[in-house]
């Protein structure tokens, strides 16, 4: 009798550890359990750790809650401004009610996929190219509108959608490379415009400067002189400011009149047994002078006079003296 109460007892207590082995489950931390039983709907969500279902009746299934990092292919499109552009892009979701995941939608993750595909190629055609660009935040907040009202349905919210790599045509890429180039040398000739303006403007002030005070023209020649002989080069060009060119101009003086000049001797008597001096020859007066035209006036007439008016007498010029 005992024996049979003890095979008994070891009977149920087999059957008891069958029956919590195979209605034991374990939720991980970052899970959460669905029970089905019979096929309907059963209670609450199961939390993270140890729970129990009736075996052969309840079935448990096991939702990830993480975060899901989905990239979505490449998509080719026109944008609004008439450019062939493709477009990838990345999803951020995650799972925030379990059973509508797996009630409301056969395979959430392959729904997230191709809604984010259809979107992406309704915002490439909606954009322009510099949209597309550098004003990809805009773009990216209006993915995940467009993406987020569908998906709370489903038991899914999207965290965050990125465009990561916009390709263009080889022929688009050496257009802007050719847009940014003449821009470049724009900005570049405006720079150097502005510089020479206000180079120009500096100078015309030491140049006043300079004009109200001649010496330190001179001093500035000076240093400049300092500056180049500190190179040691073997030549030195100094130049010579205009200034001073004026200045000797300004300076120099004029011819005087043949008939005023001090070096021809006049009634010098030569001393005894000495040979006279030598007389040296009279300077003509410069052609175009009044003294020129006057003697040249006199020397017509007195040949008028011994030959006759016939006669025309040869010029200093033809003569060559």
């Amino acid at each position: 009798m005992i024996q049979e109460l003890l095979m008994a007892a070891a009977g149920a207590a087999a059957a008891i550890a069958v029956y919590s082995a195979a209605a034991a489950r374990i939720v991980k931390q970052y899970e959460r359990g669905v029970v089905f039983r019979f096929g309907r709907l059963r209670g609450e969500e199961r939390k993270p750790g140890f729970t129990m279902i009736i075996p052969g009746v309840d079935r448990l299934h096991k939702v990830n809650m993480q975060i899901v990092t989905m990239p979505v292919p490449a998509q080719e499109g026109i944008t609004r401004d008439n450019v062939t552009v493709r477009v990838d892009a990345v999803v951020y979701f995650k799972v925030v009610d379990a059973a509508d995941a797996l009630v409301r939608v056969e395979d959430y993750k392959f729904a997230v996929s191709q809604m984010a595909q259809t979107s992406l190629r309704s915002i490439i055609g909606k954009s322009d190219l510099d949209d597309l660009l550098s004003n990809r935040e805009k773009l990216n907040q209006g993915l995940e509108l467009m993406l987020d009202s569908p998906a709370m349905g489903w038991g899914v919210a999207i965290d965050r959608v990125e465009i990561k790599d916009v390709s263009l045509p080889e022929t688009m890429k050496r257009s802007m490379a050719r847009q940014a180039e003449a821009d470049r040398e724009r900005r570049a000739r405006v720079i150097n415009a502005d510089a020479e303006l206000q180079a120009s403007k500096k100078l015309a002030e030491a140049a006043h400067q300079l004009e109200d005070a001649p010496a330190a023209l001179q001093l500035r020649l000076l240093q400049t002189v300092m500056a180049v002989s500190a190179e040691k080069n073997s030549t030195l060009v100094l130049p010579i400011p205009v200034e001073l060119l004026r200045f000797l101009e300004r300076a120099a003086p004029t011819s005087p009149h043949p008939a005023e000049h001090p070096s021809t001797p006049v009634n010098q008597e030569p001393l005894p047994g000495l040979a006279p001096p030598p007389v040296p020859p009279p300077v003509p007066p410069e052609a175009g002078s009044d003294a020129y035209l006057a003697g040249r006036a006199d020397a017509t007439e007195a040949i008028e006079d011994l030959t006759g008016a016939s006669v025309e007498p040869a010029s200093r010029e033809e003569d060559g003296t």
